[in-house]
């Protein structure tokens, strides 16, 4: 392999990294000042103009606290469940297009760790083993409240995986690949995925909520009924593991929520821009306009969080298996119905 290759995606994957763990970081701050915001109050101010420094604040609070190990033989598990939570919630990076190709010194950069052509299974995959950090964590906790907790996030995440996984064969069928980066490339423009499969993009934003736990699907450490859930015997890093996983996979979310139905880094009047000020100047606008995409749905999650109060638990798995897996099973028989009336009058 060429090393200026080796190089290249050396440096691009610690740049991903880093700017995944900024979002991360920051999106805390986001959170209690979104919070704060529908709330009528003023969210944290104290650490930094505005309370900008808040996440290091807190960070450095994490990193002082005293670590607890509770009283049992399974040390170790209770240590890998973060652990595979938040390489789980990074792994997914890998295949994710992040713009079009840029030309540096006379070589063109691919913004894209790895292009692979089974790249919606391979997030599917790693996905999947996230549930096994919770699990792990709760069952090594040795305590009933986090096993309720994380048995709860398991059979959840499950569940949902599965009408997730039924909505993204109707899209298959559409653009006929699984690679991230060729689904992304057939959106050019104003192609936007969401404009022909809205039902598809629905029940994969809800299924979205379910898998990263977040309200109203929060019943795996609902305060109320499982004091914090399967986190709860967790302090220190570990349990700042956890957290950071959590807003990791809400941010890489949001970027497959982008890529897969609003048009990744495509924008309308693409190609106008190309031709006024280069392919280079165009597509770093389309970066740009990505990372837009991704900070909306961001705040879509926000906003959802404190604005509608959490389901029953048999609420949660009715609307999962009697409502959209029967709704993504139709949506496939339709798409189908419709891909083969096209070809007939082609």
């Amino acid at each position: 392999m060429d090393q200026a290759i080796i190089i290249e995606k050396g440096i691009f994957i610690v740049v991903i990294f880093a700017i995944t763990m900024l979002f991360a970081m920051y999106e805390t701050l986001a959170e209690r000042k979104i919070a704060a915001w529908f709330q009528d109050r003023i969210g944290p101010n104290r650490a930094g103009p505005g309370g900008i420094l808040q996440p290091l604040a807190d960070g450095l609070k994490l990193f002082s606290k005293e670590e607890f190990f509770p009283n049992t033989e399974n040390r170790f598990l209770f240590i890998a469940g973060p652990a595979i939570s938040m390489t789980t919630a990074l792994m997914t990076s890998a295949v994710i297009p992040w713009g079009d190709k840029l030309s540096i010194f006379g070589r063109d950069v691919v913004l894209q760790a790895t292009d692979i052509n089974i790249g919606m299974l391979y997030v599917f995959g790693v996905l999947s083993v996230g549930v096994y950090g919770i699990m792990i964590g709760g069952w090594a906790s040795n305590n009933k409240f986090s096993l309720m907790g994380a048995m709860r996030a398991s059979s959840q995440m499950i569940s949902y995986e599965v009408a997730m996984g039924l909505a993204i064969v109707s899209l298959v069928m559409m653009t006929e690949s699984l690679s991230l980066g060729e689904i992304a490339a057939g959106q050019h423009s104003w192609r936007w995925n969401v404009l022909y499969q809205p039902v598809g993009f629905l029940i994969f934003l809800v299924c979205s909520f379910a898998e990263t736990n977040r309200t109203p699907f929060d019943l795996a450490e609902c305060e109320a009924e499982l004091i914090g859930g399967y986190h709860t015997e967790y302090s220190s890093m570990k349990m700042g593991f956890y957290l950071f996983a959590e807003y990791a996979s809400m941010f890489i979310s949001s970027t497959i929520l982008a890529i897969l139905y609003f048009g990744a880094y495509n924008y309308p009047g693409m190609d106008w821009v190309e031709s006024v000020i280069g392919s280079n100047g165009a597509n770093i606008i389309g970066i740009i306009v990505l990372f837009a995409k991704i900070c909306f749905f961001i705040f879509f999650y926000m906003w959802v969080r404190w604005t509608i109060p959490r389901f029953r638990y048999d609420q949660l798995m009715k609307l999962g298996w009697k409502m959209l897996i029967p709704l993504a099973i139709a949506n496939i028989i339709v798409t189908g119905i419709i891909i083969l009336l096209a070809d007939q009058n082609l």
